[in-house]
């Protein structure tokens, strides 16, 4: 049941949607009182059961079958994007299949006000139960795997709920739980922010720019077990209460909430709690962490704990066999270290493994997404430019101007005025788009530059230098081939590109660096004849360098790091690496390209047919010994562009918690075999005693 419902919540509870504009018109609209919604074809209103800022739910009765249904109006949507107001029926159409998310029965967006129907689950929300007290242990964890198995499938899905809280839990007539209210929700590829409810959102939530994780999830049902095993959120007190009261806007509670988060000791409350044991504290521990990366990386390993918490329980009664019986226990020792023992370790392993994958796979695809959407802003200002009457002015005027003469241009020495107008207005208008660039904190182009029909550079933004009026007609920004042809190609043999695309990369002769180059035709006014390309090249290197401090681990940048592949023309190559100019520079000048730095014929032919691998081997290690062996990685593809984004990270680091655990189990099992030994002994003696 959507927020509505929840009338009792206080500030605190609501989740941070609006700026301050948006929370004055929506105060505003609040104010008018709820009129009954005109009737619906096929269903009678009953009555209300609650009101928000967008709207109100409506118990009604669908009159073909009898059976009661909720149906949720926007009767305030005027005051709202309406994406938000669409966005929960989209999610909840994607997971109608999932028996633990609020079913959507019917929608109306035609219908004045809009309105979308679900099921009624008459025992209302989590939230309502709530005020009650705390719930036992078992029921708590009853909810929590309902939830956890609602979000499981909404990841699958790729869809993220970024808002999960009390209100947003609704139980059904078996008291079971289901998941509701997706209009917070994200898809994992989007990279727009998503504020959820204060004490219920990750410290990396919290804020304007965050982009949307898992692990976001995985906090707020952390938070939710620990409020229905002790009564309240984690890190809620009155000190927090008032500090938050005190911030005038949502940035300013945001910063708040950041600084009470972690000011605030790591929460106990719940581990005094009846039927807590250590297991279920460590879930809550583990799923409230606030560093993400310490953090469980999704709901399905805290299902994973869960049952084997559950599996631990029932076993509780093989420990009073076990001190009854000595030698069964020491039967059952050797019998473990011999037969279960390796087996286990490989089960742990595999889901060690598995678990870094699948944290890997998320940032992958978002690092890809965010590095398309790069592409293609690019792309597009590109376009734009190359579609100005200067830009082909240009091109017609300079095609047959020696290299002096278009020196002089470049310069600012021009034969006319017209002339000296185009040239300034490209130019003043490309240092606009670098200031942008510069602004947002994003990465400069190394240079813009016009070709025209015949490959000759008649234009270079900044320093044209030496490569004015040289022919790059072989170039593949030129022509758009997919390969860089032979220097001695004939001119009248290579026709300029008619696409708009990224180039391969290429060694920049005035940077050695990898370099790329965004390219699009400069067509002439009846769009029938290419005058000429024009380009903005970046180093690749540069062109990551805002992404790669995201994935790194702490104070340990090369355990965990973001590569890129070229996967067009021969063997898929390196692009960037984290020490990809070190390696670079330890060959001379002529060996440099993508023949040393080629993924090995594993690796091709594993990125044919899955998106992550256990055994990646880092292609610089050719150069550098220091990133030899085994590598977990996981692969997306960035957009249409041809390359590949790659996550990363030490097998061996990941596997250390399990080496850890062998060496106490070992020492461990030694102790148990010695001390029981010895009990064996005793109760032997005594046995012996008594039979005399």
């Amino acid at each position: 049941m959507p927020d509505a419902i929840d009338v009792s919540a206080t500030p605190s509870d609501l989740t941070l949607v609006q700026d301050e504009q948006q929370r004055t018109k929506s105060r505003e609209l609040s104010r008018a009182p709820f009129e009954a919604p005109p009737a619906i074809p096929g269903y009678d209103l009953l009555h209300r059961l609650g009101e928000g800022s967008f709207g109100a739910v409506w118990l009604a009765r669908e009159k073909r079958t009898g059976k009661q249904v909720a149906i949720k109006f926007y009767t305030r949507g005027q005051g709202v994007d309406w994406s938000l107001l669409s966005r929960e029926v989209e999610k909840l159409a994607v997971l109608y299949t999932s028996r633990n998310i609020v079913g959507l029965l019917d929608v109306g967006w035609d219908h004045e006000p809009p309105y979308f129907v679900m099921e009624y689950l008459e025992n209302g929300s989590l939230a309502s139960r709530l005020k009650e007290g705390p719930l036992s242990a078992s029921h708590a964890v009853r909810i929590t795997r309902s939830v956890a198995e609602a979000l499981v499938h909404a990841h699958g899905a790729g869809i993220l709920h970024c808002d999960l809280k009390p209100a947003n839990v609704l139980i059904d007539g078996n008291m079971d739980a289901r998941l509701g209210d997706f209009g917070q929700s994200r898809l994992v590829t989007e990279m727009s922010p998503a504020l959820g409810t204060l004490y219920f959102m990750a410290p990396e939530q919290a804020r304007l720019d965050g982009i949307p994780d898992a692990r976001w999830d995985v906090y707020a049902l952390g938070a939710l077990l620990f409020h229905m095993l002790t009564g309240a959120p984690p890190f809620r007190t009155p000190e927090a209460e008032a500090k938050l009261a005190q911030a005038r806007t949502i940035e300013e509670r945001l910063v708040v909430y950041q600084q009470v988060l972690e000011a605030s000791p790591a929460p106990t409350a719940h581990r005094t709690q009846s039927g807590v044991d250590w297991r279920l504290a460590d879930i809550v521990d583990r799923c409230l962490e606030r560093d993400p990366q310490k953090r469980v990386a999704n709901a399905q390993i805290v299902l994973d704990m869960l049952e084997a918490r559950d599996n631990a329980r029932a076993k509780r009664p093989l420990m009073v066999v076990g001190a009854l019986g000595p030698v069964l226990f020491l039967v059952a020792l050797y019998w473990i270290a011999s037969t279960v023992g390796p087996r286990i370790v490989r089960t742990a392993e595999h889901e060690l493994l598995q678990q870094a994958l699948a944290g890997d796979a998320v940032s992958a695809r978002i690092l890809a997404s965010s590095i398309e959407t790069e592409v293609r802003i690019r792309q597009d200002e590109l376009v734009d430019t190359a579609d100005w009457t200067y830009v082909r002015q240009m091109i017609r005027d300079s095609h047959q101007r020696t290299k002096d003469e278009l020196s002089q241009l470049n310069k600012g020495n021009f034969p006319d005025a017209e002339l000296q107008l185009a040239f300034d207005k490209v130019t003043n208008h490309i240092k606009v788009l670098e200031q942008r660039l510069a602004q947002a904190d994003r990465t400069l182009d190394e240079s813009w530059f016009i070709c025209d029909a015949q490959g000759r550079q008649i234009y270079r933004f900044p320093d044209a230098g030496k490569s004015l009026s040289e022919s790059f007609h072989w170039r593949d920004y030129f022509h758009g081939r997919g390969e860089e042809l032979d220097e001695s190609v004939p001119h009248d043999k290579v026709s300029p590109r008619t696409k708009t695309g990224v180039s391969l990369a290429y060694l920049s002769t005035s940077s050695s660096k990898y370099k790329v180059s965004f390219a699009t035709p400069v067509w002439d006014e009846d769009q029938k004849t290419v005058l000429g390309v024009m380009a903005r090249g970046v180093h690749i290197t540069d062109l990551l360098d805002q992404w790669e401090p995201q994935i790194g681990k702490e104070g340990r940048p090369d355990d965990r790091f973001l590569s890129l592949l070229e996967t067009r023309g021969n063997r898929p190559h390196l692009l960037d690496h984290l020490r990809i100019e070190e390696a670079l520079k330890r060959v001379g000048t002529q060996e440099r390209g993508e023949v040393i730095l080629r993924v090995s014929p594993a690796v091709e032919k594993a990125l044919e047919t899955t998106d992550r691998l256990e055994d990646y081997r880092d292609p610089i290690a050719q150069l550098d010994p220091k990133f030899d062996g085994p590598w977990l990685a996981a692969f997306y593809p960035v957009g249409n562009t041809g390359w590949t984004a790659v996550v990363q990270e030490r097998r061996n680091l990941t596997l250390e918690p399990l080496g850890q655990m062998q060496g106490v189990l070992t020492r461990g099992a030694l102790s148990a075999f010695l001390v029981f030994s010895v009990l064996l002994g005793v109760l032997w003696y005594f046995l012996h005693r008594a039979s005399l």
